[in-house]
């Protein structure tokens, strides 16, 4: 179906009953939930290649702790705060 908003693709609209239950199980809940699980490793190493272009970009090791990224990111900010 045409989407209302130019620049935007259009709807999916579905053929039928069964289709349209199966559309609105897809959602970001759902697809987040599945983290952690054997039908989740595709996003886990998603995550996992953008955590590592994260800590590229700021220099880091690919492997920095969250609490390590965090104090660096404060002290960033810090820093920049002067």
């Amino acid at each position: 179906m045409p989407e209302v908003v130019a620049g935007f693709p259009d709807r999916i609209i579905a053929k039928n009953p069964v289709a349209a239950a199966t559309l609105k199980t897809r959602t970001l809940t759902n697809l987040y939930n599945t983290r952690g699980t054997p039908a989740g490793a595709w996003l886990d190493a998603l995550h996992a290649r953008l955590d590592a272009a994260v800590a590229s970009a700021y220099g880091w090791q690919a492997d920095i702790s969250t609490d390590d990224a965090l104090a660096a990111l404060l002290a960033l900010n810090h820093a920049r705060a002067g």
